[in-house]
């Protein structure tokens, strides 16, 4: 069931993008652990406000294909820990990321990837309206 609108979807994606701004904040992480959260932040910035879906500003990204990154970003986060080696120390990194990772994937599974991401138009708006 696809319960997550693309405007929802963007109000999610810039909660997101808070979480991993103050992430090495609110769980003191140090090092290549605040840099990733940062640049993360950053680049999930970039790709929201590229995308074109309500939450978008230069709808550049088409919402499918900003779902695919998300697949595979949740798919990269829950496997991170593991692929570079933080799994055993540093606990509240793996934990972050794996739970980011659930979180993206639970997302993208809940996501109506399909959906029009335009506002209709009323017709008194549309090009060569006839009154």
């Amino acid at each position: 069931m696809k319960v997550i609108s693309p405007r929802v979807h963007g109000m999610l994606d810039y909660g997101t993008i808070a979480l991993f701004a103050l992430a090495p904040t609110l769980f003191n992480f140090q090092g290549p652990y605040a840099t990733v959260c940062y640049v993360l932040a950053v680049g999930y910035l970039v790709i929201t406000l590229l995308t074109d879906f309500p939450m978008g500003v230069a709808r550049m990204i088409p919402f499918p294909i900003h779902g695919g990154l998300e697949l595979v970003s949740g798919l990269v986060f829950l496997a991170s820990p593991f692929l570079f080696g933080f799994h055993d120390d540093n606990v509240v990194a793996r934990n972050f990321f794996i739970g980011m990772g659930i979180l993206f994937l639970g997302t993208w599974m809940l996501t109506n990837w399909r959906a029009n991401t335009h506002t209709a138009m009323p017709n008194s708006m549309m090009p060569n309206h006839q009154h």
